[in-house]
């Protein structure tokens, strides 16, 4: 049992609700950025946080430390749903789909972080690497389950269907008519074996 003063059972608990109110900025971050681009004020993140301004930089000191805190944010979601969904999903092909569902909005906000993500800030050299490192091998995952249930053709890499599914996202936002979800599932589709 943690003492009255402040011992190991309250340190723990600060932790903990710090993590918390750490995940709840960079979801209102993402959403922030993804529907104001990156240069949101800070003011409108935090009132969608429900945290004062002074929260945000004790977290995030500059605009680059929360850019690459919610990049990695998104990354690290995606890549814990894939297993999730595995387990959760009537079958692999289904788990599959909805992982790349998430990884478009993931891609959608991202290239709403593009032009940050760009930048000469040395704080986004590694994201790239980051990115591929963690996301790939779910999708791995996630394919080598769908071929061994004879759902999907067994010779489509996750690197090129991530790499085709980003490609078909690059237009999205920009053209009204352009419909990249609707791409993507056209492409998902193709992936079925020929009868």
């Amino acid at each position: 049992m943690g003492a009255p003063d402040g011992g190991p059972q309250t340190s723990a608990r600060k932790r903990a609700d710090a993590r918390r109110n750490e995940q709840s900025l960079l979801d209102a971050a993402a959403a922030a950025f993804l529907d104001a681009g990156v240069d949101v004020p800070v003011r409108d993140i935090a009132t969608r946080a429900g945290v004062g301004v002074g929260t945000i930089y004790r977290h995030f000191p500059t605009r680059a430390d929360l850019v690459v805190a919610v990049y990695r944010h998104q990354v690290e979601a995606c890549a814990e749903a894939g297993p999730t969904l595995l387990e959760a999903s009537d079958t692999p092909y289904a788990a599959l789909a909805q992982w790349i569902d998430l990884f478009v909005d993931f891609l959608v906000t991202k290239h709403g972080l593009a032009e940050a993500l760009q930048s000469d800030d040395t704080a986004f050299e590694a994201l790239h690497a980051y990115f591929l490192d963690r996301l790939v091998p779910v999708c791995a995952r996630l394919l080598d389950a769908a071929a061994t249930a004879g759902e999907v053709r067994p010779d489509v890499a996750a690197y090129e269907l991530m790499r085709g599914v980003g490609n078909l996202c690059i237009g999205a936002g920009r053209d009204p008519r352009y419909e990249a979800r609707r791409l993507v599932e056209l492409l998902i589709a193709g992936l079925r074996p020929n009868p």
